[in-house]
């Protein structure tokens, strides 16, 4: 967790007169009538990355539990409808700050806004809501995460002594703008090498919703397209990454073309140690929690802090206070540091099949 976050004037941002909400579950109030502190969270969905549910809500509910706040932790399975119901059962149940993985910035901003209507304090957790009214933002800085990855892509195909190759990208979901992000990060790194001509812009397609199953179509067909000539694999995380990876084997292409991913889970870390995958971005999502519950249970307490940092709303027109956290490219040469910070365990990487990768890679 950041240090230095530290209870001075972010005023202007804050919601004022308090942070009341209509009624907690038991409707009890704290000494002298104020609210009990009470943090709600909604997750986006547990299909398009394992982290969701496997990392960032454990993480979460420790940091709670430790500091005795009540909380309410739940999933909106990427239905937008879910999501607004699950807001508002919140807001009613006395919730006084608000914690959201948006799935599009519309519907973002509409429990934003309901939120902070109701005066609940209310955080964007690792998706910035474009126009949406959050006090903080806490995520990772997402461009240097897309820039890692075209760095990351660079040296594989330099590594395999590579002439012209032709790249292809498969974006993040067009509604997500950390995906927009991530692309701004990698493409500052690639759109070079095309100017110059040094590499070749093959398709560039983005994946709805960030689904695996779409990835898989979506990839087959950009590698018909090109009648099986693509060179290397911009794959915005370890899932679409993944997708690629199964199609290249279909073709018996597997670790001759790399690919690139993000968010270091065991699959994608198992690709790494077989040779199908040349990286992926480790974001110590535990360090993210950790920011964000300590935001939330400040807010939830009706306290202000100071982040030291601002990010640009471009269609709020507003700098949002933020905590932004330095993400880590994963290479063969350091998986065992992902394992060794706790976010996986060895059992989840190392099956028998891929002992004598581990033991090279010197994960004990």
């Amino acid at each position: 967790m950041r240090k230095g976050i530290l209870a001075v004037a972010a005023a202007g941002l804050l919601v004022t007169g308090g942070l009341s909400a209509c009624g907690d579950d038991s409707g009890s109030k704290g000494a002298g009538g104020a609210k009990t502190p009470k943090i709600g969270v909604i997750l986006p969905d547990s299909k398009s990355s394992g982290r969701w549910e496997g990392a960032d809500r454990p993480f979460l509910e420790q940091a709670f539990k430790a500091a005795g706040v009540q909380y309410d932790i739940q999933n909106a399975q990427n239905d937008k409808t879910q999501f607004q119901t699950i807001a508002d059962q919140m807001i009613t149940s006395g919730v006084t700050a608000l914690m959201i993985v948006n799935l599009d910035s519309g519907t973002g901003k509409a429990v934003l806004d309901k939120a902070k209507s109701q005066g609940v304090a209310t955080i964007d957790y690792d998706r910035l809501t474009l126009g949406g009214s959050a006090q903080y933002y806490v995520s990772f800085d997402n461009v240097a995460v897309g820039k890692l990855q075209g760095e990351g892509l660079v040296k594989c195909l330099t590594d395999m002594k590579v002439q012209k190759p032709v790249v292809a990208e498969l974006n993040g979901s067009p509604t997500d703008n950390n995906a927009t992000l991530f692309k701004n990060g990698y493409d500052s790194v690639l759109k070079p090498k095309y100017d110059s001509g040094e590499y070749t812009k093959g398709p560039d397609d983005s994946v709805p919703d960030w689904d695996p199953a779409q990835a898989l179509t979506i990839f087959e067909q950009q590698l018909t397209k090109q009648s099986g000539k693509i060179d290397g694999v911009l794959a915005a995380n370890d899932k679409l990454g993944n997708a690629a990876i199964s199609i290249l084997k279909k073709n018996s292409l597997n670790g001759k073309v790399p690919v690139t991913g993000q968010d270091a889970e065991p699959q994608g870390l198992q690709n790494i140690l077989a040779g199908d995958q040349c990286m992926t971005v480790y974001k110590a999502v535990k360090q993210e929690a950790a920011a964000a519950a300590d935001l939330a249970i400040a807010l939830a307490k009706g306290e202000k802090k100071d982040t030291g940092q601002t990010v640009r709303d471009p269609e709020g027109n507003r700098d949002v206070p933020a905590v932004l956290l330095q993400p880590k490219a994963i290479t063969k040469e350091n998986v065992k540091d992902v394992i060794a910070d706790g976010y996986v365990t060895k059992a989840e990487v190392c099956t028998p099949a891929l002992a004598s990768a581990c033991a090279a890679a010197g994960i004990s």
